[in-house]
């Protein structure tokens, strides 16, 4: 079945760095956008970044622009987020979905805390 698996979650200053991975399986990677989403606690959930097939597209919403950067793997299976010059307003769930525009499968979350 659909699994997607989420790692690297962590405790991190303000204004440093974290990648966080999304391990796929059970279906085949590279036939499908990805996304990633959070959700800080007591808020909605938030779409930040989706990249298409083969990587070479894009895409973030305003509050991460120019901070975070999505890229993939199809060979590993594996979908990363880079995320640089963290702000304590970053502390969420961080989410990997699959699809962009729809969304049918999601994973189970890792805990990132940006704090002094």
């Amino acid at each position: 079945q659909v699994q997607l698996v989420e790692s690297g979650g962590h405790l991190v200053q303000p204004g440093g760095s974290l990648r966080v991975s999304c391990a796929a399986s059970g279906f085949t990677l590279s036939s499908y956008y990805m996304s990633w989403a959070r959700q800080a606690h007591g808020k909605g959930l938030e779409w930040i970044s989706g990249i298409n097939t083969g990587g070479g597209s894009t895409y973030y919403a305003d509050s991460v622009k120019g901070r975070f950067t999505v890229s993939r793997d199809n060979a590993k299976n594996t979908l990363y987020l880079q995320m640089d010059s963290l702000k304590p307003e970053d502390t969420a769930m961080y989410y990997c979905a699959r699809g962009m525009q729809t969304i049918d499968a999601w994973g189970q979350g890792t805990q990132v805390t940006v704090s002094s």
